[in-house]
C-alpha cells in the first residue's frame, strides 16, 4: 500500500464517517472515532456488497458509497449495543 492510497483511504474513511453519522440522527462520536467507523465501515460495506454480488469497482464514489454503508451498518450495531 502505497502512501498516496493510504491517505485516500483516510479520507474516505473521514468522510464515510462524517455522513454515516449525519445519516443515522446523531450517532456520530467525534472525528477520530467517525474515522474508525469509516474505514472499518469501508471493510464491512465491501464485503457485504460483495457476498451480495455488487461491484462498483475501485472509484472514489464507489469506495465512499460502499463505505458509507458499511458505516451506517455498523453504527446501527453499536446503537443496538449501548441500548
Amino acid at each position: 500500500m502505497t502512501s498516496t492510497s493510504i491517505i485516500v483511504s483516510i479520507i474516505i474513511g473521514a468522510l464515510a464517517g462524517f455522513l454515516a453519522g449525519k445519516l443515522m440522527k446523531g450517532a456520530g462520536f467525534g472525528f477520530i472515532v467517525n474515522l474508525l467507523v469509516g474505514i472499518v465501515g469501508g471493510f464491512i460495506g465491501g464485503n457485504l456488497l460483495a457476498w451480495l454480488g455488487i461491484h462498483w469497482g475501485t472509484t472514489f464514489i464507489g469506495a465512499l458509497v460502499t463505505s458509507v454503508i458499511g458505516a451506517c451498518l455498523l453504527l446501527w450495531i453499536i446503537s443496538l449495543i449501548k441500548k
